[in-house]
């Protein structure tokens, strides 16, 4: 089922998404245009229409990305929290299968986003020599890497997938915490949206809070201090692991505070009246 519901996931939100990620390429290929010469131009409306077109392919970024966030929260809203979720409600999936069939998803648009973003701009860049030197430099990198022995490639490797690791986590997390403040706010009986945008900020206060006294707890320990040692006991790439398989555990932390919110609320105080 959670297949299922991911396909049905993929498909209303496609309908936004796609669009937006083909005016991006439309208005990239007209950044494109403006960096090979049309601003400078001796015709004055030639240079009208460059600086229009650069403009375009920035409010297209923006775009993206904001709409990106804005669906995100607005399946969740929408196919739970209103008219959509007594149907949703009423089918044989639970509640961790909906909510993860929404983390997907957007996890998938947000990296599709930043490489949509990557691609236009390489679009806007584009010449032959600029593309010859690129995938040169891509090779140089690579066959400087198999060159090397089986120690750096696997630390590659690893890096490499705690990266991706740590990116999927934090886009699920951050998803969460918007999850969490709509389905609490949407327990209560009236002003419901309002209560929403309330907790959403009591939230980001509380996670600052807890953030600063841990601060403080490490400062007033000798925590800091401990770390501080310990840590150049380790060589560079050893120190950078540590470093991000801490900020995975952190995120999962973080995330699964929200996540256990967001269940109970679903289950135990939705109100959908």
């Amino acid at each position: 089922m959670l297949r299922k519901l991911m396909k049905h996931e993929f498909r209303a939100t496609g309908r936004i998404m796609l669009p937006l990620y083909l005016i991006l390429i439309v208005t990239s290929f007209g950044a494109n245009l403006t960096t090979r010469g049309l601003l400078s131009t001796e015709y004055r409306i030639l240079d009208v229409l460059g600086v229009l077109l650069v403009m375009a392919f920035a409010i297209a970024i923006v775009a993206v990305c904001v709409m990106s966030m804005v669906v995100m929260v607005q399946r969740f809203y929408k196919n739970l929290l209103q008219d959509e979720g007594y149907v949703m409600m009423t089918l044989p999936v639970s509640v961790h299968q909906q909510i993860w069939s929404k983390l997907i998803v957007s996890a998938v648009w947000f990296a599709a986003t930043v490489l949509m973003i990557i691609l236009a701009c390489c679009i806007v860049a584009f010449n032959v020599e600029f593309v010859d030197e690129f995938f040169h430099f891509i090779g140089d990198i690579f066959r400087g890497i198999m060159r090397e022995d089986a120690y750096f490639i696997a630390n590659g490797t690893a890096f490499a997938v705690e990266g991706i690791v740590l990116c999927f986590l934090g886009s699920c997390a951050m998803c969460l915490q918007f999850y969490a403040a709509l389905a609490v706010g949407h327990s209560s009986a009236n002003h419901k949206m309002v209560w929403s945008v309330g907790m959403f900020f009591l939230f980001q206060f509380v996670i600052q809070f807890l953030g600063s006294m841990l601060v403080i707890l490490a400062d007033g320990t000798g925590l800091d201090v401990f770390l501080t040692n310990f840590l150049p006991q380790f060589n560079g790439v050893a120190a950078m692991h540590a470093v991000l398989i801490f900020c995975i555990v952190l995120t999962v932390i973080y995330g699964a505070i929200f996540y256990a919110v967001t269940t109970f609320f679903l289950k135990k105080r939705l109100n959908l009246e």
